[in-house]
């Protein structure tokens, strides 16, 4: 099959399930397209068992799509400078200290936290897991989605610093979550052959030096921007920001995400005020809109449908189990302690707590992590990367189905009757996104 013939594909499943949960299942379009590739899944599996062709044309053909690749190569800088496009930064300016702490303190307590616990369950079921490989997964799972959980609050009323706090979190803990996995790696050995190096150091090269580097392109464009006055080229140079300036993050060995959210946050407020047009700023939206939409769209139709070239067996079943309420027992840590120490937690009642903790939602970013693994990763006795991954599929695949759709439900009774006043019965929780990247 041709490059074109797959991207065809792709594109012809994702508006005909789109168009199916609409008129069906009305559900949030990252819950209910997973659904609904889930349901594809089963069904392509059932075909196989009586037509095997059917299965193994089908697995050829995911094989061929190569989902870590194409999120962290690809679709997380899009979806990141989408997101920090409609961030106000004079908001964040005011609140810079909680939320460079939660977006990095939480991040790091969560994957200590999540590396112990998994340690404790490879010990437990003999699945012969270093502590090494325990932290790698603490790493990728740690970043979360908590942009449903922001537009709940909003309408609940919440507090202003802890709206700003959470957004903040969404935008920048997928950049230091990727960070993380990849310092692990390389202080291990296994990407750049950086063993031995610092891994304070590899955090600060690759965090702050990507923050310069998206601040550097993202002032660049703007001044182009700010000599024309003509949207169509003005939406070149953004693809070309996104598309150029992350591929030379990338090259340059600093982080891409940062670098995105950065340039989005400048681009999308010193661009909007002083660069662009009424009519550049609406096309601009609109455009970003949809790019947003369908990379959301094609990430979880292929996350569905990647079930059927993963392993799971009972003992991996079982530890991708334990490891969901390791996951949130982590998160609550990660929010309570990140909390105390910005000095917020007076604005945190036990309910606000409880909806943080649920609201993590885990998305495409953990699952692309855990595919970029290398084959060879951990040795294949026993298979450490399939292991990693089909508990990394069965955390995001909870996280996504039963959180994503009980977030709202749930907020309603743990935030008492000013939610019942603001959020409709029937409602269920807003879309999430992943470049928020794990999703």
């Amino acid at each position: 099959m041709r490059p074109f013939d797959l991207v065809a594909t792709l594109i012809v499943l994702v508006a005909v399930l789109s168009y199916l949960n609409l008129k069906a299942l009305r559900l949030p379009p990252t819950a209910g397209l997973m659904a609904l590739s889930l349901l594809l899944s089963a069904g392509i599996a059932a075909a196989g068992t009586i037509a095997p062709q059917v299965g193994s044309w089908t697995r050829s053909l995911l094989a061929r799509v190569d989902l870590g690749e194409a999120l962290l190569h690809g679709m997380l800088g899009f979806l990141l400078f989408a997101g920090a496009l409609h961030v106000d930064i004079g908001r964040f300016r005011r609140h810079k200290l909680a939320v460079a702490a939660l977006a990095t303190l939480g991040v790091l307590i969560s994957a200590a936290t999540v590396g112990g616990l998994m340690w404790w369950i490879s010990g437990l079921l003999g699945l012969g897991l270093r502590p090494i490989d325990c932290l790698v997964f603490g790493a990728l799972i740690s970043p979360t989605d908590p942009i449903a959980v922001i537009g709940l609050l909003k309408r609940l009323g919440a507090p202003e610093p802890l709206k700003v706090q959470i957004a903040g979190e969404s935008l920048f803990n997928d950049g230091v979550g990727v960070v993380l996995f990849l310092g692990l790696l390389e202080h291990a050995g296994v990407v750049h052959g950086a063993e031995g190096q610092g891994m304070a150091w590899i955090f600060l090269r690759e965090a702050l030096g990507g923050a310069a580097f998206g601040l550097a392109i993202g002032g660049i464009v703007y001044l182009m921007m700010r000599s024309v006055d003509h949207y169509q080229v003005e939406i070149l140079l953004s693809l070309a920001l996104v598309a150029g300036g992350y591929a030379a993050a990338d090259a340059l060995h600093l982080s891409g995400p940062i670098a995105m959210v950065v340039a989005g946050l400048l681009v999308g407020n010193h661009g909007r005020t002083f660069a662009m047009s009424d009519t550049t700023n609406q096309r601009l939206d609109e455009f970003w809109e949809l790019i947003d939409e369908f990379l959301n769209a094609s990430l979880f139709v292929l996350i569905g449908l990647e079930v059927l070239v993963l392993d799971f067996s009972a003992k991996y079943l079982s530890a991708g189990a334990l490891a969901v309420p390791a996951v949130l027992a982590a998160r609550w840590l990660s929010v309570v302690v990140s909390a105390r120490v910005v000095g917020v937690w007076r604005a945190l009642d036990p309910g606000s707590v409880a909806v943080l903790t649920w609201g993590g939602l885990r998305g495409g970013i953990s699952v692309a992590l855990a595919l970029s693994l290398p084959g060879s990763y951990g040795g294949s006795d026993p298979p450490v990367r399939d292991i990693l991954l089909a508990v990394t599929y069965i955390v995001v695949a909870f996280s996504t189905l039963v959180q994503g759709l009980s977030i709202g439900p749930l907020a309603r009774r743990w935030l008492g009757p000013s939610a019942h006043a603001s959020l409709p019965k029937s409602e269920a929780a807003p879309p999430a996104s992943p470049a928020s990247p794990s999703e």
